[in-house]
């Protein structure tokens, strides 16, 4: 059964492959892949962001404030049918604590509920009432499909305490147009080559041992999100170009 809801801390850092490539065999005594990325697999993640016409979802996120939440369509392959499986998401962060909820459904599904909120027939109580935190995010938020983002991602469980989570994404694409799923996945590199984002998912402390590696590989917390980052580098190229869309 797919999990619906999530809660957690996370902190971000930035890798050279340099480091990657030093940190993952020092994880390796405290940590255990995640099922989907055994034997040196990682797997992909692609992800439609909604916002509005003036990007006001965006703008409020950067601004760093208390409360802040985004909606996202996601899926685990490019979809080949209206029958795919995806995951429609609201993403929320209170005081620095993130919190995830949302419902799996079928492609086919998430398009008809975002245009006209038709639910699907017979879903259980926790379906039920993410769906009218996802309505009510809808009825007070007028968004559209405005940034498609996907990545590859290797991930790692503590061996010790299933709460504490790292992921490591990377070929980072993203774009401004053809926002569908279904386009599959190509776009500008916004991390960058041979850079990885490394996020930190705990409800609590960072264990000792995970703190010594970050010193001694002399990598440190940065502040940054991929769709933020896409959006001021957005902004950047409107302001070069003197356009004059909304930032």
């Amino acid at each position: 059964m797919a999990i619906k809801s999530f809660k957690r801390y996370e902190k971000k850092f930035i890798l050279t492959k340099e480091q990657y490539d030093k940190f993952i065999p020092r994880i390796l005594e405290f940590m255990e892949p995640d099922k989907h990325c055994r034997n040196g697999r990682n797997y992909n993640i692609y992800n439609i962001y909604y916002d509005t016409n003036n990007n006001d979802v965006i703008r409020h996120s950067i601004s760093k404030p208390y409360y802040k939440e985004k909606l996202r369509l996601r899926s685990y392959k490019i979809p080949t049918s209206l029958d795919d499986e995806v995951f429609l998401e609201l993403k929320k962060k209170i005081n620095g604590i993130v919190t995830k909820r949302r419902v799996v459904i079928t492609l086919g599904q998430a398009y008809e509920f975002l245009e006209t909120r038709k639910r699907p027939e017979n879903i259980d109580y926790v379906t039920k009432q993410i769906f009218n935190e996802l309505e009510y995010y809808l009825s007070n938020n007028t968004v559209y499909p405005k940034v498609y983002i996907s990545y590859s991602r290797n991930a790692f469980f503590a061996k010790d305490n299933k709460d504490f989570r790292l992921t490591f994404d990377n070929s980072i694409q993203v774009r401004r147009e053809k926002l569908s799923l279904e386009a599959g996945s190509f776009g500008r590199d916004l991390l960058g080559p041979e850079k990885f984002l490394m996020e930190v998912k705990i409800l609590g402390a960072m264990p000792l041992w995970f703190s010594n590696i970050l010193s001694d590989l002399s990598i440190y917390t940065t502040h940054f999100s991929k769709y933020g980052n896409e959006f001021m580098d957005y902004c950047k190229e409107n302001k070069k170009y003197g356009r004059k869309e909304a930032c």
